[in-house]
């Protein structure tokens, strides 16, 4: 199983990761042993990066992770969890610091840690990516040690796109399924964005891109989440967030210009590129 650096997070993972939804048992009746014997399967194959979510069975999932990473002992895998959807309502003026906190202290029992590897909001509404001081939370969360990491699980690439503007974002999460196995991926080529993971799953399973890593997908309904990216230049994602380059300088501009929202219109006059 092939290996990468999650962005510039101390983690290696696996091209393939456990997306931990469904041991929740939000997915029908799924027991905890079933749920137990997945996760085991997915460790033994080499997996090591598991993404899941506060409200995965109200804590269920993380539990369940905790407790066999526990039982196995050895090196642990790369866990990203998400807080955010335990609002109610789901409104950007419940993302406070006090609420923010209180979710990753749950997640910390949860998932018996002293500091969780990779916290993301959980889909959050739009307004609160226009909230800087969301973001400067998270800073201050990161530094006190509770989260190793943070990031933001999106529905739209243009709520992704505006996420990664925000310099302590490591990841960006993009809901996938295998129905919309046909949708673009970002560009390699784009300055501003840096890559993508999508996953494949019967259970709408969500993936990860990490802002460092190129875009690349790999679909498989064998597995829970599928995860494929390619290396580029860690620089890449640390500058500013200009227009696309001329097609000559993208290979895969024709693919993407018809929903990049910073893409000229195809096709390119003559002097923007064969």
């Amino acid at each position: 199983m092939k290996h990468h650096a999650f962005g510039r997070m101390p983690f290696t993972v696996t091209n393939v990761g456990f997306g931990a939804w469904q041991i929740g048992g939000s997915w029908g009746d799924i027991s905890e042993a079933d749920g137990r014997a997945a996760l085991n399967a997915a460790l033994d194959a080499g997996m090591t990066f598991i993404d899941t979510a506060d409200v995965y069975g109200d804590g269920r999932s993380e539990k369940i992770i905790a407790d066999v990473l526990k039982t196995r002992g050895g090196v642990r895998p790369m866990v990203a969890t998400k807080a955010g959807r335990r609002l109610n309502p789901h409104v950007a003026e419940g993302y406070t610091k006090a609420n923010l906190e209180g979710f990753i202290d749950r997640s910390l029992t949860n998932l018996a840690v002293d500091s969780l590897d990779l916290v993301q909001l959980h889909c959050p509404p739009r307004e609160v990516l226009y909230q800087p001081e969301v973001f400067e939370d998270l800073n201050e969360l990161q530094k006190a040690g509770k989260i190793k990491g943070y990031g933001v699980s999106v529905e739209k690439v243009e709520d992704g796109l505006k996420a990664i503007e925000y310099p302590g974002v490591v990841s960006i999460q993009i809901i996938s399924t295998t129905s919309s196995a046909s949708a673009p991926t970002i560009c390699s080529s784009r300055k501003h964005a840096a890559g993508t993971w999508r996953s494949s799953s019967a259970y709408r399973s969500p993936a990860v891109f990490s802002p460092e890593r190129s875009p690349g997908t790999h679909i498989s309904p064998a597995t829970t989440t599928a995860i494929s990216t390619a290396t580029v230049k860690p620089s890449m994602s640390a500058r500013p967030l200009p227009a696309c380059p001329s097609r000559s300088a993208c290979r895969r501009w024709k693919r993407c210009a018809s929903w990049c929202p910073r893409a000229p219109p195809w096709p390119p006059s003559r002097s923007a590129g064969s």
